[in-house]
């Protein structure tokens, strides 16, 4: 089948993997064109095809599509993408499945073959350059078998097919480049002529008390990214479950440690023998903490008044443009950004991807998606409410966690405890 001629004009991404879109709005940002998107799942297609309906949109398992559909579909022949961008879903990875499991050898879970079907086009289709995403959990010294399988087959396309592609990985925190929000996660990047890369330097810095030498502004906050935002009327942003009566009694910018002998509240819990994001509540001063993607009624972040946050908080805490909605229910709206790269940093990197690996004339101008600080400070904290009477039979003496590999989970896996 004959494939079209290439189209004049941006450059061009092959997307996989693309989710909401949060990789490709900020490559939009920066100057390209997604030639084509593959997602799996029917809401994201959705929210796709509602947003920007001029993207081919694929909907299909990666590991049955075939690179030649892709390039059909994109316009382009092989080598002439210009990059290729992705976050394979990869849970043996993340940080909860590898303290769940302690395993070695997470390649062996079938959820990692999206990993495989990145590399598999990568070698088919070999664009100039490439941006994997992923969770910091790939790289753990001791668990990097990602890394790993990642650099071996990089060794065996170039063997096979003469390019230079070389992997240049790094850890960022979106809050060091403007985003609202803390979120730390893995990025390798490349180029099929072998061109060195190097991370864009943070441009946000943690504010430090009493330091007046920091030279770049301090991280950005929840007010600067809400503060504009009307409160919702919606029904669903309410907070619900057992716990939900227990939220207002946390102050902003804490999470269920509150109510811990060593928080300022009741002592209802043991230290450190919840989940960190359980009743973790935003602080208006403070960037948002990660926005997760499946939470339980008691997940947070929420809202400094006390509820669930909105589809649009949740979009500009991602820094998604405020032209996108995410369509489907508020649950569907959290799934999708909770598991989407900010847009900022994806514009950030796309720029750095364009001026080093693809021979741009650096772009020197503020980013397009730049959150900017909110022009009045913030108005004070709400005080905490106090404990409900319900709540009040849990007070008493709890013991604290034991430690990193010494709770429960880890006594049942070393054959110390066995489970019931």
């Amino acid at each position: 089948m004959a494939r079209r001629a290439k189209k004049v004009g941006p450059l061009t991404a092959i997307s996989l993997f693309t989710g909401a879109g949060g990789l490709d709005y900020g490559f939009e940002a920066a100057g390209f064109r997604t030639a084509v998107a593959l997602e799996l799942d029917r809401r994201c297609c959705e929210t796709l095809r509602h947003n920007r309906p001029s993207w081919p949109i694929i909907q299909g398992d990666a590991a049955a599509v075939t690179t030649d559909e892709l390039l059909d579909a994109a316009g382009l022949q092989v080598g002439e993408a210009d990059v290729l961008i992705g976050g394979p879903p990869c849970q043996p990875f993340s940080k909860s499945g590898f303290w769940a499991t302690g395993r070695t050898q997470r390649l062996d879970d079938p959820r990692a073959t999206t990993l495989e079907s990145y590399l598999r086009v990568l070698a088919e289709a070999q664009p100039k350059a490439f941006l994997l995403e992923n969770v910091e959990g790939l790289g753990f010294r001791g668990k990097d078998e990602g890394l790993q399988l990642i650099h071996s087959r990089l060794a065996a396309i170039n063997s096979e097919f003469g390019t230079a592609y070389k992997a240049t990985i790094g850890t960022l925190n979106a809050a060091d480049y403007g985003v609202p929000q803390l979120r730390r996660r893995m990025f390798v990047l490349g180029s099929r002529d072998g061109k060195p890369f190097e991370f864009p330097q943070p441009t946000h810095l943690q504010p430090v008390v009493g330091d007046w030498t920091q030279n770049a502004p301090s991280h950005l906050t929840a007010w600067d990214a809400l503060h504009d935002l009307s409160e919702p009327t919606s029904l669903d942003v309410q907070a619900t479950g057992k716990w939900s009566g227990l939220l207002p009694t946390i102050p902003e910018g804490n999470n269920y440690l509150w109510h811990t002998d060593r928080g300022g509240g009741q002592p209802l819990f043991g230290w450190r023998r919840r989940y960190w994001s359980f009743l973790l509540k935003l602080a208006k001063d403070q960037p948002s903490w990660t926005i997760q993607a499946q939470p339980g009624p008691a997940t947070g972040p929420f809202h400094w008044n006390n509820r669930r946050l909105t589809m649009r908080e949740m979009a500009r805490l991602q820094t998604f443009p405020d032209n996108v909605d995410v369509t489907g229910s508020l649950a569907d709206a959290q799934r999708q950004l909770g598991n989407a790269v900010p847009s900022l940093l994806a514009e950030v990197l796309a720029r750095a991807v364009a001026s080093q690996l693809l021979g741009m004339a650096s772009r020197v101008e503020e980013p397009v998606l730049a959150v900017h600080q909110a022009l009045a400070p913030p108005p004070p904290p709400i005080p905490p409410a106090k404990v409900p009477r319900a709540f009040m039979a849990l007070r008493g003496t709890h013991e604290a966690h034991p430690g990193t590999g010494k709770g429960l989970r880890a006594a049942v896996r070393s054959g110390a405890l066995t489970a019931v």
